[in-house]
């Protein structure tokens, strides 16, 4: 690598925190993060899958409890700075339109708890620490649900159009601190929340259908991203949804 797109690139002497990052998405993200230089704190409910070399965890529920606050204070603490969060913690409650309606809504309100209301807590937590760090990002995964419907799961489709207008409300708060808010949307990656459609032909080629790419995306794909908005390549780029989606929302016929 030239020592130009090292200087663009690079996150060395950064500290960045993932939440979701032991699995999936996350994980490719808290991994990216690690390989461009960052030190990289990742935080989950469970232990990872499989370890990356380089990366701390920290188990917790960003959604029940004070456990992220403690675990981003004592991170940033041990390294004398907070600069990257990455809000990748998330869950889908599928078929949650029933018959129903209590159990109806009682999907709904989980599926905004740990999609939304989750993530300004986690923001909350560390905004403190990346004013203190002179500024720095944040940046939150919605998915193309944020701005398409989706059957069967309204709550996932309303945090996630949530979380993307969070976002532009938090990178205008946040701009005159130096703390960027960016959106990465994916589409249909394949992660144990995706498999099951990955697994099914048919569902399958529908999806596939819809794509410019026709293929489902890999993890490390959406990790990329991240490292671009994350580094001063993106010093100029806040309040925005990039897609990760295989030209999913951009297609016509």
């Amino acid at each position: 690598m030239s020592d130009y797109l090292e200087r663009l690139f690079s996150l060395a002497g950064k500290a960045a925190i993932v939440t979701g990052g032991t699995r999936g998405i996350g994980a490719a993200i808290a991994e990216a993060l690690d390989g461009a230089g960052a030190r990289v704190l990742a935080v989950g409910r469970n232990a990872p899958a499989h370890a990356i070399e380089g990366v701390s965890y920290a188990q917790c529920d960003v959604r029940h409890d004070d456990a992220f606050a403690r675990a981003c204070d004592a991170f940033a603490k041990e390294h004398g700075r907070l600069d990257i969060l990455v809000n990748a913690a998330g869950i889908t409650l599928p078929a949650a339109q029933t018959d129903d309606p209590i159990a109806a809504f009682a999907a709904f309100d989980l599926t905004l708890d740990g999609n939304l209301r989750a993530v300004y807590r986690c923001c909350a937590a560390a905004i403190p620490h990346l004013k203190r760090a002179g500024g720095g990002c944040i940046i939150n995964v919605t998915s193309i649900n944020s701005v398409l419907g989706f059957p069967d799961n309204p709550g996932y489709v309303a945090a996630k159009g949530g979380l993307r207008m969070l976002t532009k409300a938090l990178a205008l708060d946040l701009a005159a601190s130096d703390i960027r808010v960016n959106n990465i949307a994916p589409g249909y990656i394949r992660t144990a929340m995706t498999e099951a459609s990955y697994a099914d032909p048919e569902k399958n080629a529908e999806r596939c259908a819809r794509m410019m790419i026709p293929r489902y995306g890999e993890p490390h794909e959406v990790g990329g991203a991240a490292v671009y908005l994350a580094s001063p390549a993106a010093s100029y780029v806040t309040g925005i949804d990039l897609f990760v989606d295989g030209g999913w929302t951009a297609k016509g016929l």
